[in-house]
């Protein structure tokens, strides 16, 4: 069985407010590329090659990027919306004032999970299936989960 993967540690930051709690942080395995991610869907019962897979996600990298930036949001339905948010350097003194290169820092790309009750994968639904595994106990040669799931 799959499990989220975690490490423990204490904020040593003396100006938060959290100083010397413990917090878990999720831990990766891998970092699974266009490719990979291909060859795994391919893997899955699929007719398709892992060379069709990576074509159709290379076009819709492409494709998405090009429609975000066409200010449109982009939803796949079950799993969710992509759409940009801008932040701004700081205010402009009046509307007149504003200039673009000027106060804007960036430009962000966010995902909202999809939240329709049949295909939840937002944060609070998505904690419920995960089953957790503190990296501490790989190291130390128990590969069992911790038992404290949510």
């Amino acid at each position: 069985m799959a499990k989220i993967m975690y490490q423990v540690k204490q904020n040593k930051s003396e100006s938060s407010a959290a100083f010397g709690k413990w917090f878990a942080y999720a831990k990766a395995s891998e970092t699974l590329n266009t490719r990979k991610l291909a060859r795994h869907i391919s893997e899955h019962g699929s007719v398709y090659t892992q060379d069709v897979v990576f074509g159709v996600l290379e076009k819709f990298r492409s494709c998405l990027l090009e429609m975000l930036l066409d200010s449109k949001k982009v939803k796949i339905d079950g799993l969710g919306t992509f759409y940009c948010t801008i932040e701004n350097k700081g205010g402009a003194l009046s509307k007149d004032k504003f200039n673009v290169t000027e106060n804007l820092k960036a430009l962000h790309i966010r995902f909202l999970p999809e939240q329709e009750q049949e295909m939840n994968i937002s944060s609070r639904e998505f904690i419920k299936q995960a089953k957790f595994i503190n990296v501490d106990t790989l190291i130390a040669g128990n590969d069992d989960s911790d038992g404290n799931e949510p």
